[in-house]
């Protein structure tokens, strides 16, 4: 590669065509997770919206994150679907930027949207009486620009610091998406220092998220512990186990792919852990929060009577 003209630089993804014969089988399932994904995540959408009985913070929060889950599937997937059938599995320079920068940004905001949820749930359980008042509209939408807004600063300083890098030797990702650890690979620099950024912004960013979730879930056992498991206190407490598998899937898996050194990438188990939270978690995420909540099927049930 030139470089000094990057404009027709190129990268290749090496992707899954180490198994050149489950290509059409992958591209079938991933188009199948896909579809049902985006489908699951408007739905909720839609219903959310125009059901007044969801006109909630809580259903506010789940309508955010619905919307923010469907934009993220669609940052990765329609990419690595036309790469599983084509043979050149090919993005531009600025190209890859663009889809590293939109899937820091929305992943970035994720962490702390599960983080306000988690706080809506604390003030519901601890807080009941003052719930509305604690949670109010303005409160929410506030919670919502704050996590778009460190969504923002973090993609903007990653993004940049990746491509400020040399690039002028191999230029093929071993993965199926410009991801920062497999494109820091490729600079033809010492890139310790993006390295150590990397360590502490993603340090900052899941534990600093996880622990305000944390704090949230110890009040909330500390105040069943101490007022008992009451019927109010049980219905709310109903939606912290959703919230926690959530989370779970989505901090473990960041963490497992993030927290290391350079020298661990490269790996398939790289890029399975990464479907985990790229194809797979936007999947399985409106199953596990809303299509098994009560709220939501009664909600459903009046709008198609």
């Amino acid at each position: 590669m030139d470089k000094g003209n990057r404009t027709t630089m190129e990268f290749i993804f090496i992707g899954f065509s180490n198994v050149p014969e489950l290509q059409y089988f992958l591209f079938a399932s991933f188009l199948c997770i896909y579809s049902i994904s985006v489908a699951a995540h408007m739905f909720l959408i839609v219903v959310y919206n125009l059901s007044s009985s969801l006109h909630t913070p809580m259903y506010f929060f789940l309508s955010n994150f619905s919307f923010l889950e469907e934009c993220y599937i669609s940052t990765i997937t329609p990419n690595m679907l036309k790469n599983l059938l084509s043979n050149h599995k090919t993005i531009t320079f600025y190209g890859c930027a663009v889809q590293m920068y939109c899937f820091l940004l929305l992943g970035s905001t994720e962490c702390y949207l599960l983080a306000a949820m988690a706080y809506d749930r604390y003030n519901a359980i601890c807080h009941p009486l003052l719930y509305n008042v604690i949670m109010s509209r303005n409160a929410c939408v506030k919670l919502i620009v704050c996590s778009w807004l460190i969504g923002l600063i973090v993609a903007i300083i990653q993004t940049s610091l990746t491509f400020s890098l040399p690039f002028c030797g191999p230029n093929k990702i071993n993965h199926f998406y410009c991801d920062v650890p497999p494109v820091m690979a490729l600079a033809c620099s010492d890139t310790k220092f993006n390295e150590i950024v990397t360590f502490i912004i993603v340090l900052l960013l899941v534990v600093g998220a996880f622990l305000l979730t944390i704090v949230s879930y110890t009040r909330i056992i500390w105040t069943i512990i101490k007022y008992h498991f009451t019927a109010g206190i049980k219905k709310a407490f109903s939606t912290c186990t959703s919230h926690l598998i959530v989370v779970t899937i989505f901090y473990g898996s960041a963490s497992l792919m993030y927290l290391r050194p350079k020298s661990t990438y490269g790996t398939d188990m790289d890029k399975f852990i990464s479907l985990m939270y790229t194809v797979i978690a936007p999947l399985l995420n409106p199953f596990i929060y809303s299509l098994r909540n009560s709220d939501v099927k009664y909600a459903v049930r009046k709008m198609m009577y």
